[in-house]
């Protein structure tokens, strides 16, 4: 059985939740201790894809095995107990669900069903969810003191996919108009009069004929040819439009206060350093 003693190198050693043949069920996600005597009652294996889930096993006839729980249950035993949110802290409704759960299968539970009280947890594995909260180990177990965290917000950015752009070509129609000059031949006739020095050759033919003359006129028409050819290059580019967007999310942070005692602090807890300059834990503070 886990005792309180060991309960510090259990919660941080990183370890996994065995089975009693060696099989790994899953990595030490959070241990749970009686909310009044401190004694580890239960612990949550990390199961499912990626490690998603937390299964709750009862720690009643568990033992330690370097870093790792050897719990006296199958894996498929554990990761078919009942879903309960390992959301720090199982009620007694919660404990019997488990319980009857687990005694199918042959486990055993030494705490009277009278005397069983509600259980909290107290610490997370090296891969739990709360990794980067310090395991708050105040209690009749251990020293005077209490460790005060809070939430920090951390934000980033994920890209996304907001929509999409085709290029299509298709075929349009459109009336073009243009105007050209053209030009036609007409006949004008003209007359000269007989002068002397012409004379000689009007005369020299017979005196009277009949006689023909012929002229083909000609004009000018549009001519109307069509080509294809190439004018433009299209294509698509993107480009990045920085912009701005606020985040407003609730966070956590714990307080704690003194009944009896001036509790106000002597260093500012944001920044760890107190009044003087002095860093908290006793060494200079280098500005």
């Amino acid at each position: 059985m886990i005792s309180a003693e060991n309960l510090t190198d259990v919660a941080d050693g990183g370890g996994n939740v065995l089975t009693h043949n060696g099989d790994r069920i899953g990595s030490i996600g959070q241990l749970y201790v009686d909310d009044e005597t401190g004694r580890p009652n239960w612990v949550t294996a990390k199961t499912g894809l990626f490690g998603t889930g937390e299964s709750f096993v009862p720690l009643d006839d568990a033992t330690i095995r370097g870093n790792d729980i050897v719990v006296p249950f199958s894996k498929d035993k554990v990761k078919d107990a009942p879903r309960i949110d390992a959301d720090g802290h199982l009620s007694e409704e919660e404990q019997d669900d488990l319980y009857r759960y687990y005694e199918q299968a042959g486990g055993t539970r030494d705490t009277p069903e009278a005397g069983r009280r509600n259980a909290g947890v107290t610490g997370t594995g090296t891969d739990g969810k709360d990794d980067d909260r310090p395991a708050d180990m105040s209690g009749p177990t251990t020293d005077n003191a209490m460790i005060r965290s809070e939430e920090r917000l951390r934000v980033d950015t994920q890209s996304q996919e907001t929509g999409r752009v085709r290029l299509r070509k298709y075929v349009v129609t459109e009336n073009v108009t243009k105007t050209i000059p053209v030009s036609h031949e007409e006949i004008r006739i003209e007359r000269e009069p007989i002068v002397e020095d012409h004379s000689g050759a009007a005369m020299s033919g017979t005196a009277l004929t009949e006689e023909e003359f012929e002229v083909t006129l000609h004009s000018e028409r549009p001519m109307v040819e069509k080509e294809t050819v190439p004018v433009e290059r299209v294509r698509l580019a993107t480009e990045s439009v920085p912009g701005e967007e606020t985040v407003n999310e609730e966070v956590r942070k714990e307080k704690i206060s003194a009944d009896g005692v001036d509790d106000t602090p002597a260093y500012d807890t944001a920044s760890g350093t107190d009044d003087s300059g002095t860093d908290a834990a006793g060494g200079r503070h280098l500005s």
